[in-house]
């Protein structure tokens, strides 16, 4: 294609590293804050002595309102994309973002060191997951829209870089845990580690421009939205006037007042030039019309159920239920864990499950058996609900075995990747390719919409144990 033969090259895959770096960054607030469960929870979750007895402080319920405060603003600001794109620049929206990030995260860091009584720091905490994640969804619709103008390729490896997320954040709690420093110190040590990702992530950003291959890219975006504009008003302007340039010696004028020269034109084999133009002109008014949402929806409504339900199971006891596991072994694996068997096993099998769609896509599209897969994983839940969930008040024990833990996690996080990944790759496949961007946006909404029923089920079904 010429598009990609006159491009050039991408020197060193910079622009791919740039663009994994990137994807890595956007789900760094939610993956550090929900696997430092246990940091919080020791903060919150305290005993004291009052009078010779001993006094419990209420239950915060940290891993349910940090999972239902980080996934609203995604809702929020999904519905709000098309108003404030048009108001805001990307380079705003992007690195503005990313700054905040950053300071939030410093804000965090710093507040380790910080004694506060538990409803102040818990009120602190959820208003900083908030806003974090309120810029952290921006910069992540923004980065979508940005990657999606270069060849498919790199939207493949902006998505690795948000899967290896949450594998990044459960390496750092393990290496916090391990290196047997005050807990205060590992605590610090773990929130400075996104500080330097998002600064990274910050620099890459800012290389972006600077690097030819990307810039090829994102100036022709440009000159191609531009030069449609003006070749478009030029059609429109000569067919109002009836001037149109067409064969080396034949041109009509509008000087003609006599009909019957008028009607001479228009037969003329040589002067057909009106007629074409209005041809061409009502052509790509044709092919340019997008059908409405409601007829796209119409048909991706199948795909558009599938992903909300596989992020309505998922958010409902990940990790409002599975943080609260505890091993059958105590001692000093009990330190690890959670950060291996809960989020070390969810984010490998999850990012293994979104990457062998690239080899394996079975059911296929159409079949009736995609959307009883999808709905099948609801055994999940019980399956959870019923390990070693601490505290507990009605459910009893029956999978008490670290291993059987381990097991569940494994099938339930990687049918959750290959499940989501499947659903937002065939919606676009089930349209005309001028409707795959609408539809594309119908399944970041449900995506979404599936995250927040997820987070907000969490409550009662962490009661019900």
């Amino acid at each position: 294609m010429k598009e990609q033969t006159d491009a050039p090259p991408d020197r060193g895959c910079l622009v791919g590293i740039c663009f994994f770096i990137l994807g890595l960054g956007t789900l760094l607030p939610w993956n550090f804050f929900m696997t430092a469960s246990l940091y919080f929870q020791r903060r919150l979750n305290t005993t004291e002595w009052s009078n010779g007895t001993v006094v419990v402080h209420q239950e915060y319920y940290f891993n349910n309102w940090m999972t239902l405060l980080s996934q609203l603003p995604l809702l929020l600001f999904t519905l709000l994309n098309s108003f404030l794109y048009q108001r805001i620049s990307e380079a705003m929206r992007i690195a503005g973002s990313l700054v905040f990030i950053l300071l939030l995260f410093i804000f965090t860091a710093v507040l380790v060191k910080v004694p506060m009584a538990g409803d102040h720091f818990f009120s602190v905490t959820m208003a900083t997951i908030w806003f974090i994640n309120s810029f952290g969804a921006v910069l992540q619709g923004s980065l979508f829209g940005l990657v999606g103008l270069l060849p498919q390729k790199y939207s493949t490896v902006f998505m690795s870089g948000q899967g290896l997320a949450g594998t990044f954040a459960a390496i750092a709690m393990l290496l916090a845990i391990a290196s047997d420093a005050e807990y205060e110190t590992a605590a610090l040590g773990y929130f400075i580690t996104p500080c330097v990702g998002t600064l990274v992530t910050l620099c890459s950003y800012v290389l972006l421009p600077r690097l030819e291959f990307a810039r090829h890219y994102l100036n022709k975006s440009i000159k191609y939205e531009a030069d449609t504009t003006d070749e478009l008003l030029k059609e429109s302007s000569t067919v109002e006037n009836g001037k149109v340039n067409g064969h080396a010696n034949g041109t009509v004028t509008s000087s003609t007042t006599n009909g019957d020269s008028a009607a001479e034109a228009e037969g003329d084999p040589g002067t057909d030039g009106p007629k074409h133009a209005f041809l061409s002109l009502e052509q790509v008014q044709k092919v340019q019309a997008k059908a409405s949402v409601i007829e796209v929806f119409k048909k991706i409504w199948v795909m558009a159920f599938c992903v909300t339900f596989v992020f309505t199971v998922t958010l409902s006891v990940f990790p409002a239920v599975t943080a609260d596991v505890r091993t059958s072994f105590p001692g000093k694996w009990e330190r690890f864990f959670i950060s291996v068997c809960c989020f070390l096993i969810f984010n490998i099998h999850d990012w293994f499950g979104r990457t062998i769609t690239t080899l394996i896509r079975w059911p296929r599209k159409e079949s009736r058996l995609f959307p009883l897969l999808v709905v099948s994983r609801v055994v999940f839940v019980p399956l959870l609900m019923l390990c070693n969930v601490q505290n507990r008040s009605f459910l009893p024990v029956y999978f008490g075995h670290d291993a059987a833990f381990a097991t569940i996690m494994a099938l339930f996080s990687l049918s959750s990747g290959y499940f989501v990944c499947l659903s937002m790759s065939y919606a676009p496949q089930l349209v005309e390719p001028k409707d795959a961007e609408t539809a594309g946006a119908l399944m970041t909404f449900f995506l979404a919409l599936g995250l927040s029923i997820g987070a907000a089920l969490s409550f009662p079904l962490r009661a019900l144990i």
